[in-house]
């Protein structure tokens, strides 16, 4: 190569180096560029996920302070409710105090009349048409055994009371037909009863051949004759509901005058 050639070759050469060295340096600065922008675009995402998390925790915490300010709000509902109701309570409780010194005043003001009612009613049996003696005076004895009973409230006691009263009212209108003994001429014979009401109080042998009735002014039995025997055999029969009731004759005492 000539000398000429050479240096035209070198300066071509120089040339060219001289053009790639800034296209070089522009490359390594761009990628520079890139990495600094995709790190910060990172850093960036990283941050919004971040802020993402405590905006999602704080409406988490918000939707929580709201359900408690729900639920204290109802609280508050339900303890005015249940003040209303203690105060109920509490009024409740004092008219049952009231109530419950009114019974003691009751109860010591009632045991007494029950008492003279029992008496009463011994009274009345013992100068009654003498019909279930021992059956009716059993009953007085119990009410008089239930009055000393301390397990026995006043009111039960009340009630068996007016019970008794009321059996022994309705032996007036009805009619009746029992089996017992009567001490006749000395002997005790097995003889059946027939009682109407508290008008007539009868007996007949069971065989049929002796009769009686009641006589209360005196007090005693009275014996009866064969004229009223069929009647009372048939009153009987009425009684024990064997025939259908009809009209019978009977002795009855005339009312005593006023």
């Amino acid at each position: 190569m000539s000398p000429t050639n050479w240096n035209e070759w070198l300066v071509a050469a120089l040339a060219t180096i001289a053009v790639c060295l800034p296209l070089v340096g522009s490359s390594q600065s761009l990628d520079q560029v890139l990495k600094t922008q995709q790190g910060r675009t990172r850093l960036a995402q990283e941050s919004q996920e971040r802020i993402d998390k405590v905006v999602m925790k704080t409406r988490s915490l918000e939707d929580q302070f709201k359900a408690a300010l729900k639920e204290i709000e109802g609280l508050k509902v339900y303890n005015t409710l249940l003040s209303l109701q203690v105060e109920n309570q509490k009024a409740k409780m004092e008219d049952l105090r009231t109530s419950i010194d009114q019974v003691e005043v009751i109860n010591r003001q009632i045991v007494p009349i029950m008492t003279q009612m029992i008496e009463g009613l011994e009274q009345f049996v013992a100068l009654d048409v003498p019909f279930l003696l021992d059956k009716r005076q059993e009953r007085v004895a119990k009410l008089q055994e239930l009055m000393e009973r301390e397990d026995v409230t006043v009111a039960e006691k009340f009630r068996k009371v007016t019970e008794a009263y009321e059996i022994e009212n309705d032996y007036g209108s009805t009619i009746e037909a029992y089996i017992d003994t009567l001490t006749i001429d000395g002997a005790t014979r097995e003889v059946d009863f027939l009682r109407i009401g508290r008008i007539a109080l009868m007996y007949q042998s069971r065989d049929g051949k002796l009769s009686g009735v009641w006589d209360g002014p005196n007090r005693q039995w009275q014996v009866l004759g064969n004229e009223y025997k069929n009647e009372i055999r048939e009153g009987l029969r009425i009684a024990k509901k064997q025939l259908a009731p009809d009209l019978i004759l009977i002795p009855v005492q005339a009312p005593e005058a006023g």
